[in-house]
């Protein structure tokens, strides 16, 4: 899929953070243009409720037309009747990977990567609500709004967002100001 623009692509995973005494579960959403992480959820379960948290989140945020792929592995929370069904009540498309293929997911892998080692094995989490801080800190205000990256041209996710935006707005105001001369004339 070759992307041109925000919400055409959503690749979702989850994975686990070790705290003192526990394990719990991260289960994020990016958008596959700009990086972004748009959606996220900890919690101590790995029932379809976590999903489909983050999924909410980021429904909330973005609120996409429909057409927008959704990408993740084959997990059974990604698989169920409710997650499903709120995407298709969205009008989002599925995509799974394929069997035991976890390069089909590699952008939502990559991304976890990243966190685990500037984010999490940096920090001796006491508890689920110190993961939840932690952890949201720097999703929302390391990674989102600091983090350069290569691929958006050295720039934070937040800050791509913001120029893809405004070219987008640039572009409608040229085409609307086109379609005005020509009716004019």
């Amino acid at each position: 899929m070759t992307l041109t623009g925000l919400d055409q692509l959503w690749v979702a995973d989850i994975t686990y953070i070790r705290l003192r005494a526990e394990f719990v579960y991260l289960a994020v959403i990016l958008d596959a243009f700009s990086r972004r992480v748009i959606g996220w959820a900890l919690d101590r379960t790995l029932e379809d409720t976590l999903t489909l948290r983050a999924l909410r989140m980021a429904l909330e945020q973005r609120r996409p037309a429909p057409g927008l792929v959704h990408h993740s592995d084959r997990g059974v929370q990604y698989a169920s009747g409710d997650y499903t069904d709120l995407l298709r009540a969205q009008g989002i498309a599925i995509s799974m990977s394929r069997k035991a293929n976890p390069y089909d997911n590699a952008m939502a892998e990559s991304f976890l990567k990243t966190l685990k080692y500037e984010g999490v094995y940096r920090e001796d989490y006491r508890d689920l609500a110190e993961a939840h801080a932690g952890i949201g800190h720097f999703l929302e205000q390391v990674y989102n709004q600091k983090r350069l990256h290569s691929a958006l041209g050295y720039r934070p996710p937040a800050e791509f967002e913001l120029a893809v935006r405004a070219d987008q707005t640039a572009a409608a105001r040229s085409l609307q100001t086109a379609s005005a001369i020509q009716e004019s004339v």
